[in-house]
């Protein structure tokens, strides 16, 4: 049974910690560069305190209800009709305080004493006369011009920023989907390999009771510690490299019993290495083809298995003789453990192994090379 995985509670406050911290920083940054321009009308300050709020607003209004309820609905025009609403009816609130009692109201009169009091020439057609058309007139209402603009800008960066977390949650909603897909096909090529091999070496150990009773005694009891690594060990997701080279000296061994002294079988494993997790299973089906098909009773034949392991590789060589006619239904024997193992290295290092094979008339030389992950005891 695979742990539940619950997920962290820093990951479920992270965003409201970011979108806190974005606010307080344009507040503060807001309070910095009015207090840096020595301003003393704290009025406006205030005037701006609210814009903010307002903001906020629009920003939350669109990316918590509109957006949700309305564009990611299939229904764009009447999103755009719903955001720009609600625009305009708080740019016409914002104009009416703004009649009422402006956010800067000594600015206003300055700037009038500023203007000349005589005509502008290039500014006056040529037959018309001088009159009140030739003062400048007062510049556009800019604190509500730039308040709708800017308005226009944060929802467009709510509308944006709600796409990419949508993005984001359709990513790990596609990547969850993948790894229960994984998880199910993992678990049916494991049920593939386990009848097959225990096909296999229970007609070996048939063959050894039959000739030698305290062989085959031994291979019931090496037998009893496969079965104990396949049922309490291959259901996880992967295991120590320390427990499959376990698994693969009681298999070697239980198939060694059956050997004659014409079959040359070399194992090479490392003594000391660095405990690296692999998914169980995988070399097996290496070893067992190659005892399966590589070994004869009548001419001399061989088996040679290494295996090096680092923290950053694991390569793993097995050589085997084909004796007259193996060859020639190599793939007809060993296609359901040999095809499986290529499939699960193919979805569980996709990117991260490389499989060798090579058949020749005489030899079969399969060379495998994986990255696996460092064991945290």
């Amino acid at each position: 049974m695979r742990p539940i995985k619950v997920p962290l509670p820093g990951k479920r406050i992270l965003p409201y910690l970011i979108h806190g911290f974005t606010w307080t920083a344009i507040i503060i940054l807001t309070t910095y560069f009015y207090m840096s321009g020595n301003q003393t009308d704290t009025q406006a300050l205030w005037h701006n305190y609210r814009n903010l709020a307002l903001y906020a607003f629009i920003f939350y209004a669109n990316y918590l209800v509109i957006i949700p309820k309305l564009f990611f609905n299939n229904r764009k025009v009447w999103y755009f009709i719903a955001a720009l609403s609600l625009i305009i009816i708080i740019t016409t609130v914002i104009n009416y305080t703004y009649q009422r009692k402006p956010p800067m109201p000594g600015r206003y009169q300055d700037f009038q004493r500023m203007q000349p009091t005589g005509p502008v020439p290039q500014m006056r057609p040529q037959n018309s006369a001088p009159g009140r058309g030739d003062r400048p007139k007062p510049p556009m209402n800019l604190p509500l011009y730039n308040f709708f603009i800017t308005s226009v800008l944060v929802t467009g960066i709510s509308l944006g920023l709600k796409f990419s977390d949508r993005y984001v949650e359709q990513e790990k909603q596609r990547k969850e989907a993948e790894r229960e897909q994984l998880n199910t096909e993992l678990a049916f090529l494991k049920n593939q390999i386990n009848p097959h091999f225990f096909f296999n070496t229970l007609n070996n150990i048939y063959s050894l009771v039959q000739t030698n009773v305290n062989d085959g005694q031994k291979a019931i009891l090496q037998l009893s510690k496969l079965m104990r690594y396949l049922l309490y060990e291959t259901d996880k997701e992967s295991v120590t490299i320390s427990r499959e080279l376990d698994f693969m000296k009681i298999y070697i061994e239980l198939m060694r019993l059956r050997l004659t002294p014409k079959v040359d079988l070399k194992v090479e494993f490392p003594e000391t290495f660095p405990d690296v997790k692999i998914s169980p299973l995988i070399f097996l089906p290496f070893i067992e083809n190659a005892f399966k098909h590589g070994i004869s009773n009548r001419t001399f034949s061989f088996i040679h298995i290494g295996m090096s392991v680092s923290t950053d590789r694991i390569e793993f060589t097995c050589n085997n003789s084909l004796p007259s006619g193996n060859g020639l239904n190599i793939d007809e024997g060993s296609g359901i453990g040999l095809e499986n193992v290529k499939k699960r290295l193919s979805l569980l290092y996709p990117d991260k192994h490389l499989l060798e094979i090579s058949i020749s008339e005489r030899a079969f030389l399969v060379k495998l090379i994986i990255n696996p992950e460092l064991y945290n005891a």
